[in-house]
């Protein structure tokens, strides 16, 4: 049919005509013997002449459904005319070259590529190929290869790479034909097995026979000719090849030329291909031992410093440093062993896992060394170097972790115990069976004051600094030792007071309205007076030496649950491992919320490029470094080093972590950080004191032993610190500082023993600059807001005075930890009316809400955000009534206070994640897990289910705050899984309690939340008590310990205020979500359930992925990215919607949405 369309008479459309060329060749191959050579070669000449005028005619011939390709690859599969062939090769030339990939895509479809290649292995069979035929036909291979994803198998089994390489062996003089010969074999040389080939036959020899110094000449043949060899040194092989006939120094001096007479930079293109080679050629061991030897380091160092002033030369610049960090020598951490300084023994070792790892290493086993280099060639960093390889490998494969068993996925009320032995559990819930008989309804009126809050006799307490000086504390060091206040008046000096010799009191309760007037700024002198140093116990203070006794106002009405005082009492009864004797400042005098915004820190550009540099510096002008030790925990005796000019550094308090201080230049430190207890790892949370510093100095902090991939602090997240001078002057708080902040993978390796078998991998730098503003000031820098055991017990002790007789308030002590602490348990709920039957029914029958914290250490936000929960659970507000009427409390603020009190980020003293022994934990090794589950497991039996359970924690790789909770039907959504919908069947009640704090809370993000059931987080609270003890509404929300990205906080880093205030709006939130699911409002709740089903096939969870053993978390995989070679400029956050603005919510931000 198509024929006879195109037999038309003259004067008909271009496009036409090419149709009935197309005829006229289809009836010329039909042909049984193709005689007529000259009429095929009119028709392609005619056909490539409209192509070449004509556009519309290209159109025609690569449309949908026409058969113009098939012929034209016909004729050239079958006709042995070279003028035919070549007019065919340049109609294809022409039909590809415009279009773009859907053309080519179209040509290898029809099958193209394989009718090129037998035509060019049959050309390069004739005894003198044409030139202009190989000419075209490697033109047209090379832009076809990069789109035919089997090209490089396909080449390879038809011999075409042979033809090629013979080709290019006789013509490395004709640049003419030597390009497309490259441009081909580049294509080749993506493969891995035609690469291993190519060397063989003895490419790379021939390439580096075609590159040479700069010239001005053939840069474009030059630029192909790199490429190739770049791709073939991907290859070990190649690679080895390359070192083995020392082209290591050869390309270190072509590199050095071009930079040098490259002035103008005009072939930054040429220059960044040879780095590319020998970025290639360092991804093996031989060839990072060539880098060094060939001096490659100081080489690429002084032409990257000679770059960086111009921005264009980047592309440059951060290849090289690439370069050279791959090939910095791989140092020892300086440590002689990484496991913890403190040591506890433990009841009984666990059978297998990391503990029984740890415990079966024989003796004298070097723990830090990492053997894999000497071992093996090690694969590293691709050229993006994202430094979040394990994130991305996640992400690919994310939907392995998933429970798709529909039987572990259906929740069932599990009694693992006899009722019986979980009958113990009733004291700890009294309320049940109370009847009130005794209690006075009538007589019973609210006092305004406590015995918890009465006044108290005002005191002097030690500040502990790192000035080694002796102290009362030397012959008793669980003693807190605390000095009279002399009755001498005061004398009042303008000169700033050395904070190393100084202790505190409060001032009068008659003088606190008007010194808090005056910002709390008064300095008073007194006589002599010994303080606590550094080392904490030793020595006595020099006779003569005048000290200051600093008098300062109480708090109280800016920190109504802190008392100084009682936090003394609160620490003597605290345990720890290594038996603290000394206060941090900032938990004696407390912390005040700042009145303004601190928005996430700004990157620089080039910032994380700048600290590689300085670190580079390190190995090229080693002679610069200082390598001082002046803190070191493993002389435990003591720690301080104090023979010079330099900081003094202290973690000898409660919650303090900080292991090793190295002065490597006269103002950096390198900090080295004490994993946790009864563990080789999880060295994040950081606590620690610093003092003797310079006023206006840039000091640089490099803590250098980090384990995770990425990190918040390269997206805005900064330290927080916490000045003594700033204190005193009336300004107690922590607040965000730093800058120049960024977080990479550094030249300390890590043993495989410490990575968890795994080998070749690294530790990261967490880098940060301060420039202090006082002197003789001292400083405490942490990973985030501490908030100790002890200050728990402080808070909870304040609580209890702020009870009225309408609040039912019980603290029992649910268990005792491994070191020796109580582990309390609160019951908070509303007193009955009166003793009648109805109200004492009414009180027993409350739903129950079961609230738990603090299982991680490190995520010292959860214990505030459950702060603030507690505060607003004791206020006298009407919704704190109505709550409490509608709800029984039960509530674990503090699950791990051994690891809070040792400064642990992740463990307890067994040296193991809580979080994940809830299915079977042991009474022993886990008591705080194991007699809580009891708790749910009793409530259980009684027929008491909780409505809710919610076990707080923080979030170090995410923004906002949000919730973790447990769905079959969104589990099955995300997997292959067939079901039924009968299968499926589910209440969708767990997504309302997130739904309203999306509304309430600021801080809050609904889109953040996940459902998800995952494998790996099968043994976790949230997963255990959702299947186990049956309660649907089992969620973790987790908190953000940097910043919100939307919002009414959007841009702003998170402070104890916006932690405190999701804390009171979770309440609000259970309190509505009490009136959705009460009896009378169950006529309604239909439609309520139909919003939640909207919500749900709208919303998009996010799915968490499975980690490794050695740094298993809560959190999904960290989907932000910076993209550490290109130093982007700003991150991209997703601009998500304003969450809903309570007009409760505190004043000072309402004027503002958002910060950015």
């Amino acid at each position: 049919m198509n024929k006879t369309k195109m037999t038309t008479e003259k004067g008909i459309p271009s496009s036409s005509r090419v149709l009935m060329l197309l005829g006229q060749l289809e009836r010329l191959n039909g042909e049984a013997v193709v005689t007529d050579t000259e009429a095929i070669r009119q028709v392609t000449g005619k056909i490539l002449h409209l192509i070449q005028t004509q556009e519309k005619t290209r159109k025609e011939i690569m449309t949908k459904g026409s058969s113009g390709m098939e012929v034209i690859l016909s004729s050239l599969e079958n006709t042995r005319d070279l003028h035919t062939i070549l007019n065919i090769l340049c109609i294809l030339n022409e039909l590809l070259t415009v279009g773009g990939g859907r053309r080519i895509g179209v040509f290898v479809s029809k099958g193209g590529t394989a009718v090129l290649l037998q035509l060019l292995v049959h050309s390069g069979r004739e005894p003198t190929p044409s030139e202009e035929l190989m000419l075209q036909l490697h033109s047209l291979v090379a832009k076809v290869g990069p789109k035919d994803r089997k090209f490089g198998i396909k080449a390879r089994l038809n011999g075409a790479l042979n033809v090629t390489v013979n080709l290019l062996k006789q013509n490395l003089q004709n640049h003419k034909l030597l390009l497309p010969c490259l441009q081909v074999l580049r294509v080749y040389s993506s493969n891995s097995v035609n690469a291993v080939s190519l060397g063989k036959s003895g490419v790379v020899e021939l390439l580096f026979r075609v590159i040479g110094p700069y010239s001005k000449k053939n840069t474009t043949l030059l630029k192909v000719a790199l490429d190739t060899l770049a791709a073939l040194l991907k290859s070990k092989m190649n690679a080895r090849r390359a070192v083995d006939r020392a082209y290591v120094p050869s390309l270190l001096a072509i590199f050095q030329d071009w930079h040098r007479n490259d002035t103008r930079h005009r072939h930054m293109l040429i220059r960044k291909s040879i780095l590319g080679c020998i970025k290639n050629i360092t991804n093996i061991k031989l060839g990072r031992k060539a880098f060094i030897d060939a001096d490659g380091m100081k080489i690429l160092y002084s032409t990257s410093t000679e770059c960086l002033p111009v921005r264009t030369l980047d592309p440059l610049v951060n290849t090289s440093s690439l370069i050279m960090r791959k090939c910095f020598p791989k140092n020892r951490l300086p440590l002689p062993t990484i496991k913890c300084v403190f040591h506890y023994p433990l009841p009984h070792v666990p059978a297998s896992g990391p503990v029984a790892q740890l415990y079966s290493q024989p003796p004298g086993v070097d723990d830090v060394v990492d053997e894999s280099d000497d071992n093996e060639d090690t694969e590293v960093d691709t050229e993006n170097d994202t430094e979040n390889e394990e994130d991305e490998k996640d992400y690919k494969g994310q939907n392995d972790d998933i429970e798709t068993d529909l039987n572990k996925l259906r929740p069932r009320q599990v009694l693992s115990r006899p009722f019986e032995e979980l009958r113990v559990y009733e004291r700890f819930f009294k309320e049940f069976s109370e009847d009130f008989q005794e209690y006075d309804f009538e007589s019973s009126r609210p006092t305004s004051h406590s015995a918890a809050n009465a006044p108290k006799p005002h005191r002097s307490i030690i500040i502990p600094t790192a000035q080694p000086t002796a102290g009362p504390w030397a012959e008793n060091p669980r003693n807190q030792a605390l000095q009279p206040i002399k009755d001498e008046p005061p004398q009042i000096k303008d000169t700033p007071v050395s904070l190393d010799s100084i202790s505190v009191s409060k001032a009068p309760e008659s003088k606190l309205e008007l010194e808090l007037v005056q910002g709390l700024s008064q300095l008073l002198m007194d006589g002599p007076e010994s303080v606590n140093g550094g080392c904490g116990i030793g020595g006595s203070q020099e006779d003569g030496v005048e000290q200051a006794v600093l008098e300062v106002p109480d708090t109280a009405a800016l920190l109504p649950l802190h008392d100084p005082d009682m936090y003394l009492e609160m620490v003597k009864g605290t345990h720890s491992v290594p038996g603290y004797t000394e206060v941090a400042y900032p938990d004696y005098f407390g912390h005040v919320a700042p009145n303004f915004r601190e928005p996430m820190l700004e990157r620089v550009y080039g910032v994380q490029r700048t600290k590689i540099f300085q670190d580079i510096e390190r190995l090229i002008h080693p002679a610069d470094i200082v390598d001082k030790l002046v803190y070191d925990l493993d002389m435990q005796r003591c720690p301080v080093i104090d023979d010079g000019d330099c900081l003094k550094f202290n973690s000898q308090f409660e919650s303090g972590n900080l292991r090793k201080a190295i002065q490597v230049r006269k103002f950096e430190y390198d900090l080295v950080l004490n994993s946790d207890i009864n563990s080789n790892h999880y060295h994040q949370w950081f606590y620690f004191e610093v003092s003797s510093m310079r006023v206006g100095v840039p000091y640089r902090f490099n803590i250098i032993n980090c384990e995770k991939s990425n990190s918040q602090f390269n997206y805005g997240m900064q330290v927080l610190m916490y000045s003594v001078q700033d204190a005193i002057s009336g300004s107690p708080r922590w607040v965000r500082t730093g800058y120049d902040i960024c977080y990479y993978k550094n030249h300390f390796s890590r043993s495989s023993i410490a990575a968890g078998g795994q080998k070749g991998k690294s530790y990261y730098t967490m880098t940060f600059t301060v420039t202090f503003r006082h002197k003789d000031d001292v400083c405490y820098f942490a990973y985030h807001y501490p908030y100790t055991y002890s200050t728990l017990k402080m808070h909870l002790q304040k609580l209890s005075g702020l009870r009225t007789p309408q609040i039912y308030y019980r603290q029992d002590q649910l268990c005792e930890t491994l070191g020796g602490n109580g582990c309390p348990l609160l019951t908070i709920t509303a007193m009955p009316e009166s003793t009648s039957n109805d109200h004492i029914c009414q009180f027993r029958n409350r739903p129950v809400v079961f609230l738990s914290a603090r299982v991680h250490p490190g995520e010292t936000n959860a214990s505030w955000v459950m702060k603030g929960t507690l505060e607003f659970l004791m206020s006298s507000s009407p919704l704190a009534q109505s709550l409490r009427e509608s709800y029984i409390f039960k509530v674990v603020p503090m699950l791990n206070p051994d690891g809070v009190i040792n400064g642990n980020h992740r463990c307890s003293l067994s040296g193991e994640d809580l979080n994940r022994q809830w299915l079977i934990p042991s009474v022993e090794l886990h008591p705080t897990i194991y007699h809580t589950k009891s708790l749910l497991q009793y409530l259980t039996a009684i027929g008491r289910t909780p409505l809710v359970f919610c076990d707080y924690h923080g979030h170090s790789r995410k923004k906002n705050v949000f919730m973790y909770g447990c769905s079959i039907k969104e589990t099955v959504w995300q997997t292959s899984v067939n079901t039924s919908s009968c299968d499926l069947q589910e209440d969708l009640g767990y997504r309302t309690l997130p739904k309203l704090l999306s509304q309430l809370a600021p801080a809050f993000s609904l889109a953040s939340c996940s459902f998800v059931v995952e494998r790996s987080k099968e043994s976790t609270a949230r997963v255990v008590v959702w299947r186990e003890i049956g309660v649907q509404r089992s969620y973790t929300m987790e908190s953000t310990l940097c910043g919100c990205d939307q919002g009414k906080y959007k841009g702003l880093q998170i402070g104890t205020r916006e932690l405190e205030e999701m804390g009171s709006q979770f309440c609000v939130a259970l309190l509505r979500l009490r009136r959705l699911t009460s009896p009378l409002e169950l006529r309604n709740h239909h439609t309520h359930l139909l919003d939640m089903e909207s919500d749900l096939i709208e919303t998009r969870c996010n799915v968490t992925c499975p980690t490794t053993y050695v740094m298993q978390e809560d959190e999904p995989t960290f989907l932000e990215e910076v993209d550490y070679s290109a130093e982007s400029d700003e991150e991209n956050d997703p601009d998500l919607e304003a969450a809903h603005q309570d007009p409760s919510s505190d004043p000072e931000f309402n004027h503002q949405d958002s910060l950015t």
